[in-house]
């Protein structure tokens, strides 16, 4: 379970984030959504560790990730909006290298990976360095990385930006057997369709703030639409 509360954060005169709070559980993908600029991303970097809020915290499974970064790291997977890849690194090398790094011996770090590369079909992958990859096999490297040491807890900011059909159907199918699993995924798109195909709660975000928050459904009935994107219009437009 991921736990962001009353999240502030300014950069110089620009306040990012103003205050966001939501609560991503066990066995739910838990959507982000907001207009380029809302804080989106800020927010996400702040759950992963990677920013350091001005006020307010995040815990992931009750560790507090500004006091126990490490401790929190460990249960946690995170994609990046640009994936984050070494072009000269083989795919192989890429996840022994952030194997180590989450302290996985030679044993379990070989079992890992082919754990992991099974689960994703990229076997032919792992000896082709990731430079000239296409934008689908990318992904399923990057999603490898955040997989390979088993966390409980996924952030994934905007996976499916620049993939074709049959790459976004297969992160979907992986995302749905991982929620399946009991995992907490954490998932940020522009992709209303997507949005409605996956997530169990969402949590709408602009100007830093936490304009609405539920269900799919509820935000529907909350804006008095029958489609998503309407309703998030709506939402961003009038809500204090």
């Amino acid at each position: 379970m991921i736990q962001a509360q009353q999240l502030a954060k300014r950069f110089g005169k620009v306040q990012a984030v103003q205050d966001v709070s939501f609560e991503a559980p066990d066995g739910a993908i838990t959507g982000l959504l907001g207009p380029n600029g809302a804080g989106k991303t800020t927010a996400m970097r702040c759950v992963e560790g990677l920013l350091r809020p001005d006020i307010g915290q995040v815990t992931i499974d009750g560790i507090h990730v500004a006091r126990q970064p490490q401790a929190a790291r460990r249960r946690l997977g995170v994609l990046p909006d640009q994936f984050g890849l070494y072009a000269r690194l083989t795919t192989r090398e890429h996840l022994a290298y952030f194997g180590r790094l989450h302290g996985l011996d030679r044993r379990a770090l070989d079992q890992a990976i082919g754990a992991v590369s099974a689960q994703l079909q990229i076997e032919a992958l792992l000896d082709r360095r990731v430079e000239g990859f296409s934008a689908g096999e990318r992904m399923k490297v990057g999603l490898a990385r955040a997989l390979l040491h088993g966390p409980q807890n996924l952030v994934l900011d905007e996976p499916t930006r620049g993939l074709d059909v049959m790459s976004t159907r297969g992160l979907r199918d992986h995302l749905r057997t991982l929620r399946s699993a009991g995992c907490c995924i954490v998932f940020s798109s522009h992709v209303m369709q997507e949005v409605e195909e996956l997530c169990d709660h969402l949590v709408i975000v602009d100007d830093g703030i936490v304009k609405a928050a539920g269900s799919p459904a509820e935000l529907c009935r909350q804006a008095g639409q029958s489609r998503l994107e309407d309703a998030f219009v709506q939402l961003i437009g009038v809500a204090a």
